[in-house]
Formats: structure tokens, C-alpha cells, sequence
């Protein structure tokens, strides 16, 4: 259920793209009788509309989730705030300037912000948020848990280059194509490393239970 949460914006995001990708009269309707006030010069091409609707249906879930935490008393973590102030940016530059290069953009954004919060962390307070999101369920050596950090910043750096080669140059022309890479590529790729990295982990922890017998 957590997963599926975290992942509506993205879910939203792509549903609405396609459908407004198939009813464009429908799309450029609402675009222009609900954002043609936040969008410069009032007026955009039927073309561009579906992804300026996708684009504020993602702000406007990522807010809901935020309200929906605070009005439920539960914590709000800070990758939900990063990933509403990345997206209002990115998001809000997309719509007003109607140019999809911003919003193509924020996957990045937020990929290298992730990773550069965990090496940061490790330098400047030398501490391991790998290790703090994970070591109360698991006890492993230093060693282990540092190439666990180093393994996701590299992997949040190598998304974020992803995101790019597929936005602005294998789908540069194809802005459906990237918007479905998004949802089904990233996650896939996501899913395949969270299963590198608990084997990773099983391992050491098998290794580290037969040491200790």
C-alpha cells in the first residue's frame, strides 16, 4: 500500500498523459478553461495540452498526499517534500511556459538530489542512511553497509543520466514514449536493484550468521 501511494503521482501522471494523448479536444478544453490563467499568453496548441494536464494533476496529488499525512497525524518524510518542491518547480515551469523540457527534467532532479542527500550525509556527518533506514532490522560490518551507500548514490546518479538519454535524446521526439518509459522503464529498473541489493544483503547476513556459529 506504501509503495502504491508513493508511486500515484507517477501513476496519475502517466494515465492522464494517455488519455489526454487520445481525447486532445478534452485535454486542450481543460487546459485552457482551468490553466490558461497560469500558462503565458492564455493559449496553448491542443498538441502540448495532454502533458500540461498530467503535469498539474501530478502537483496537485503531490500536495494531496502531504495533506492527506499531516491531516492523518503521520510523518512526512523528506523525500515527499523534495518531491513537492521538485515538482512544483519543475512543474510549475512547465505549465507556464508550456515547454515539457522542465517537467522531463524533474526525474533527474530528484534522482541526484537523493543520492547527493546520502553522500552528503556521509561526509559532512559521517552517517550512513542506508544503515539508519535499514540496521534495525539487520546487523552488518561498516564495510558492508558502506558499499550498500556508495551502491544507491551510484545508482540515483546513473537514473538520473538515464532519465536524460531517454527524454532528450532516444524519445526526444516522442514525448508518449518517455512518458511511459517513466512509469514502466524507471520502476522496472528500480524493482531489478531493490532485489540486487536484498540479495547483496541475504548474502552477508547468511555469511555473518555461519561466522558467528
Amino acid at each position: 500500500m506504501k509503495f502504491l501511494f508513493d508511486m500515484l503521482p507517477v501513476i496519475l501522471f502517466f494515465g492522464i498523459y494517455k488519455y489526454g494523448e487520445s481525447n486532445q479536444d478534452w485535454a486542450h478544453g481543460v487546459v485552457t478553461d482551468y490553466l490558461g490563467f497560469l500558462i503565458s499568453g492564455g493559449a496553448v496548441p491542443a498538441s502540448q495540452s495532454p502533458i500540461l494536464l498530467a503535469t498539474a494533476v501530478t502537483i496537485l496529488a503531490t500536495v494531496l498526499q502531504i495533506v492527506y499525512l499531516l491531516a492523518r497525524r503521520k510523518k512526512v518524510d523528506g523525500m515527499l517534500w523534495l518531491s513537492l518542491g521538485v515538482v512544483v518547480v519543475a512543474g510549475g515551469a512547465t505549465i507556464y511556459f508550456h515547454d515539457d523540457t522542465f517537467i522531463k527534467w524533474k526525474p533527474t532532479i530528484l534522482y541526484w538530489a537523493f543520492g547527493a542527500a546520502l553522500l552528503l550525509a556521509q561526509l559532512i556527518y559521517r552517517k550512513n542512511l542506508m544503515r539508519s533506514a535499514l540496521g534495525g532490522a539487520m546487523s552488518l560490518p561498516d564495510a558492508v553497509w558502506n558499499r550498500v551507500l556508495y551502491a544507491w548514490i551510484a545508482f540515483f546518479a546513473g537514473l538520473g543520466l538515464l532519465n536524460l538519454l531517454m527524454a532528450f535524446v532516444v524519445f526526444r521526439n516522442d514525448t508518449g514514449a518517455w512518458v511511459s518509459f517513466k512509469l514502466f522503464g524507471i520502476t522496472g529498473i528500480l524493482f531489478a536493484f531493490i532485489i540486487a541489493q536484498s540479495l547483496f544483503l541475504s548474502k552477508h547476513i547468511q555469511e555473518d550468521a555461519k561466522n558467528g556459529s
